[in-house]
């Protein structure tokens, strides 16, 4: 968790009221789920999510975890008979897992959306507001990828602004609206290279999918690393989720997705985030499904 202190930036705090816990989920109304549907006319579908290879449990699940770890611990046991049983123990917020971040991994001056005293939400029991409880029932609406990879991987350092966002559109022939799920390539699946400053979405392209309506962002890389800003709060973090209240799906892959929309010549499809209904978390891994 982080604080930041900047003002003039965009912001949802008290929009939908003082106990709300969806944030810009609020958006995707039956009507957008149903326009949603609607895009799932072939049957063809494709996976969102890094696959990941669990490996042995020989360290603390406590421990942080390195650029080589995996973010799935596994003990395999098999005390005769047929049946094998196994313990895993899984670490959330990792760069080779494809996670749902809940809208309390993140506050602002001590305070966890829509304003609740961080000591009050955060527990050593478990999150108790805005937490991966309010994803139960699963998200459904529309998918749209703005795909900025199409030429290849944006170079290190680049700073994704709304002109890139509306140049995808222009060509791509598709525009992204209320309640939709913006899906955006930078052609750098989870961590990129640990040497070289990688790209990201900057404040001007956040404030973009505020006026625009998103209601879940799925970045293959969202904050730069280091900072494109070292004076903002992190974009992505720090104001879509933190202040826009905006779930974010953290580190999908999203190549298969790009050669499925360039085969079809679709950037829009009926996307499905159905994560394990395990309350009280900030965050929870996840297999979105885009459905053609």
């Amino acid at each position: 968790m982080a604080d930041t202190n900047e003002t003039d930036l965009p912001d949802n705090w008290g929009r939908w009221g003082a106990d709300d816990e969806l944030g810009t989920l609020n958006l995707i109304t039956d009507e957008v789920r149903a326009r949603a549907a609607a895009e799932a006319r072939t049957g063809q579908w494709v996976s969102l999510a890094q696959p990941i290879e669990p490996s042995a449990m020989f360290f603390s699940p406590f421990m942080p975890p390195t650029a080589n770890a995996s973010p799935v611990q596994q003990m395999v046991s098999h005390t005769g008979g047929p049946v094998a049983a196994d313990l895993s123990v899984i670490y959330n917020h990792h760069w080779s897992s494809t996670h749902l971040d809940a809208l309390a991994h993140w506050s602002t001056d001590g305070q966890v959306y829509p304003g609740r005293p961080r000591e009050q939400v955060v527990t050593p029991f478990g999150i108790t507001h805005a937490s991966t409880t309010a994803f139960a029932a699963g998200i459904v609406t529309r998918g749209v990828l703005l795909d900025l990879a199409a030429e290849g991987p944006l170079p290190p350092a680049y700073a994704v602004t709304s002109h890139d966002f509306e140049k995808a559109e222009k060509r791509q022939g598709v525009m992204v609206g209320s309640g939709d799920a913006l899906v955006v390539r930078l052609g750098w699946t989870g961590g990129g290279p640990h040497d070289v400053p990688s790209p990201g979405i900057s404040m001007d392209a956040v404030r973009w999918m505020h006026r625009r309506g998103v209601a879940v962002v799925a970045p293959d890389r969202g904050d730069a690393h280091p900072p494109l800003n070292p004076d903002e709060p992190s974009p992505l973090h720090g104001v879509a989720l933190g202040r826009m209240a905006m779930p974010l799906i953290d580190v999908p892959r999203l190549d298969d997705l790009a050669r499925m929309c360039e085969r079809l010549d679709r950037y829009s499809f009926l996307l499905t985030v159905a994560p394990p209904r395990i309350h009280g978390l900030t965050g929870v891994p996840v297999n979105p499904i885009a459905m053609f």
